[in-house]
């Protein structure tokens, strides 16, 4: 278990750097402060915030709001699911989103000794930071006092950031006419990310989001995302994207450390959203030569490759392909192509090891195989001393020393005896 937790915490590291200092809008429903668990979501918050992470928190009300019309024997009123906020439910939301948000600044307030909250001291600010429309009048149907996100007050959400304060939202907006306006918390959320120009836009949701046979999706494009039914954290999401928010999650909020599983381990517990795949095989570049050495260094300590020094790899950089995923390099090869001789060597293959299972490999031969045959490469080598079985059933048969081209002879190590396989290319 101890070790289990060293390892956790060390891997923990690059996410915990590349987090300190940007900031994460993350929304939640209302229906997350009626569980028994959300004081365990105020403690993630807490920790959070201690890791330099600058936080804006926008809190939704439907069900508080729908408990009030009940009570008043008022019906709740909907369009397009979008609330039609009379009078009298608009003064439900605005003792709901009051209620709510000194809950919140209560539980956040927290210091207790010998809880995850001792010393915390979080500082907590709120105010009139959204800027408010009414909706009007849509196909005949009157919002009344719904409204709609018109302008937010990033310049004043910066200055309490800047200060290591946490800002928490309300779904309420105001107008210049000092009108109040009932807002979608998912609008609001979305509407600040973009305003702050945040790196993470969080939803914490009721469900996961999963595929037909109920398995969790663990990405999704943008494009993607087009193609399933509107839900608003998905529209959401995909507004956001669009904007310019590189990265979207939807997380579940029944997930116990949800959040924390989420930002810092590789994989995550929820669903990623971005306007491009998170994971992508591309050329190498110098910046990739760091994670390049992280990758093989065990495979050259198993004796699998062959020890290359950072000195070889940035000469040999642009032979380079790698697989990035979520700015984590998991995958790469070499392809050395010798023009003159029509002949090319497949090297440095290599998956990282909690990615392994998944193609990957393929993925990267079938990438090198097709550049050798762009650079008109009738012939593919590999020198193996441990995986030659694995190259066998993808077509490579053995080659007699005699065979060998010269410059591949250059490159022969004596002392590592690896076997040499080749495959004509069609």
């Amino acid at each position: 278990m101890k070790n289990n937790f060293a390892h956790w915490f060390r891997s923990s590291t690059p996410y915990i750097q590349a987090h300190r200092n940007k900031t994460f809008v993350i929304n939640f429903g209302g229906e997350a402060l009626q569980d028994d668990s959300f004081q365990n979501l105020i403690h993630d918050f807490a920790l959070l915030n201690s890791l330099g992470i600058r936080l804006v928190l926008v809190h939704g009300i439907r069900p508080q709001i729908d408990a009030r019309l009940q009570k008043l024997n008022h019906p709740a009123r909907f369009h397009n699911r979008l609330r039609i906020t009379d009078d009298v439910a608009l003064q439900c939301v605005k003792e709901a989103a009051g209620l709510v948000r000194v809950e919140i600044e209560a539980l956040l307030s927290m210091g207790l000794a010998n809880s995850p909250m001792a010393n915390a001291e979080l500082k907590v600010t709120s105010g009139n930071f959204i800027v408010a429309k009414p909706i009007g009048v849509i196909d005949g149907v009157d919002y009344a006092n719904t409204g709609a996100v018109r302008r937010i007050n990033s310049t004043a959400i910066h200055a309490q950031l800047e200060q290591n304060n946490l800002v928490l939202i309300s779904p309420i907006g105001y107008s210049p006419s000092g009108d109040v306006f009932n807002l979608s918390a998912e609008q609001v959320a979305t509407s600040v990310a973009i305003a702050l120009n945040a790196e993470k836009l969080i939803f914490l949701t009721e469900e996961s989001c999963v595929d037909e046979n109920g398995n969790l999706i663990a990405q999704l494009t943008t494009d993607e995302l087009k193609q399933m039914p509107p839900e608003f954290a998905l529209n959401a999401a995909m507004e956001s994207c669009d904007a310019g928010i590189a990265r979207v999650h939807l997380l579940n909020r029944h997930i116990d450390g949800a959040l924390l599983q989420e930002l810092f381990t590789r994989d995550g517990v929820g669903t990623l959203i971005s306007s491009a795949p998170y994971e992508i095989c591309r050329a190498a570049t110098l910046n990739d030569i760091g994670g390049i050495l992280e990758l093989i260094k065990p495979l050259e300590q198993q004796g699998i490759l062959a020890k290359r020094s950072r000195e070889k790899i940035e000469m040999e950089i642009a032979d380079y392909v790698v697989i990035e995923r979520d700015g984590l390099i998991i995958g790469c090869s070499a392809l050395h192509v010798n023009a003159l001789e029509r002949c090319a060597v497949l090297a440095c293959l290599a998956v990282h090891s909690d990615y392994r299972g998944g193609a990957r490999g393929q993925r990267l031969f079938s990438t090198a195989l097709m550049l050798a045959k762009i650079q008109s490469a009738e012939t593919v080598f590999v020198l193996s001393t441990q995986t030659a079985q694995w190259f066998i059933e993808r077509g490579f048969v053995a080659c007699e020393w005699t065979n060998v081209p010269d410059f591949l002879k250059a490159l022969y190590n004596p002392q590592r005896n690896s076997k040499i396989l080749f495959k004509p290319l069609e």
